[in-house]
């Protein structure tokens, strides 16, 4: 790769860094001095790295050194599973590309799901953009970096990452080693595999979801049909979402219901024009449901009163589009859930138990004119 080529990639990087940035002005006071010092630091990189580059742009490179053996990268892969501490490699744009075991114990997120997605999306939103922008100064080798961060499902516990330079076998870039240490706390351990046991935490929510549908189908049976969906949605508020957001899809997109953890809070979404949504305007059109975890898109739901978006204020770890649409392919609403904090994320199974109570609330629905 040519000192071109990278000049490239690098101001391409950049490009997108400082977009990130821009959105994150919406972040509250209290986040806002990480926000500048990100800032001020790739306004550094700029004068520093990227003018100097364009100035002497040239195809030459440091020589490199000779590949380890197939033996010796057996070595290093055992090496990394077997660390006590949780260690991720990821690439410059902070994307997993693996994590050790007791990485997965740590974050709670299974191997399989976390590789091929950005770490930042484990983190809360106030942190991802210093990550992401220490992450790509490692990268491009600037040296080492160590910061603070928290994790979604635990956002009360400081994180200490130290990132580093890799450069594996084979590659023509560097990749990030991150090592994750939390504040005061141990690393949980790693238990060795035991005769599994059955699953009554699984069990015990496939019983609160057959009883919020037992809910739902009572609420509905005794609702008139111009209520039902505010009926519904004071079923699902709390018990099975943080957030219930609903609005009315014909004869126009209008919001007609805000369930949130304060009535504060549910005054800002309120008045939102709900076409300014893109996830309910997707949802109005005859989309699918739409499950996702860590939502990477802040602006997906618009912008609150205040300007801020809506799933950085309300601190959003997974969330439902659901449509709710009649037998002849209508979509009379949408219904918006959101889970925040530390709540556990929505699953595939909860997702499915939703599409069939947003069939039943389009059938209650579907008498009123």
């Amino acid at each position: 790769m040519t000192l071109t080529d990278e000049f490239g990639e690098e101001l391409a990087d950049f490009v997108r860094r400082v977009a990130e940035l821009k959105a994150a002005r919406s972040m509250p006071a209290d986040d806002l001095p990480t926000v500048l010092d990100a800032a001020i630091f790739e306004l550094d990189h700029v004068a520093d790295q990227l003018w100097p580059q364009y100035e002497r742009l040239s195809t030459s490179g440091p020589a490199r050194t000779g590949s380890p053996t197939a033996q010796e990268n057996q070595l290093l892969k055992a090496v990394f599973q077997c660390l006590p501490l949780p260690v991720v490699l990821v690439d410059r744009e902070t994307v997993v590309r693996r994590l050790n075991p007791s990485a997965t114990a740590f974050t709670g997120v299974r191997a399989g799901y976390a590789t091929g997605r950005p770490l930042t999306g484990f983190l809360a939103h106030a942190d991802r953009v210093a990550f992401r922008t220490q992450a790509a100064a490692v990268a491009r080798g600037d040296g080492d970096r160590s910061l603070t961060v928290h994790l979604q499902q635990r956002p009360a516990t400081p994180v200490r990452a130290t990132l580093t330079a890799l450069r594996p076998s084979g590659e023509p870039r560097n990749t990030v080693l991150v090592v994750l240490q939390p504040t005061g706390t141990r690393v949980p351990a790693v238990e060795p595999p035991s005769r599994p046991l059955p699953d009554l935490t699984e069990a015990t929510r496939h019983a609160a979801l057959m009883d919020l549908v037992d809910a739902m189908t009572t609420a509905l049976l005794t609702a008139p049909a111009a209520e039902a969906l505010d009926r519904a949605a004071h079923v699902l508020h709390d018990r099975f979402a943080d957030w219930v957001i609903a609005d009315a899809a014909a004869p126009a997109l209008a919001r007609t219901t805000v369930l949130a953890p304060s009535e504060q809070e549910a005054k800002l979404l309120a008045t939102q024009d709900p076409t300014t949504c893109p996830l309910v305007v997707e949802a109005a059109r005859g989309g699918s449901t739409s499950l996702q975890i860590r939502p990477q898109n802040p602006d997906a739901f618009g912008h609150d009163s205040t300007g801020a978006p809506v799933l950085v204020r309300a601190d959003v770890t997974s969330l439902l589009s659901v449509p709710l649409t009649t037998a002849d392919g209508r979509v009379r609403a949408v219904l918006t859930l959101f889970r925040s904090g530390a709540r556990l994320a929505f699953s595939m199974a909860e997702a499915r138990v939703m599409d069939t109570m947003a069939r039943h609330i389009a059938v209650a629905m579907s008498s009123a004119p």
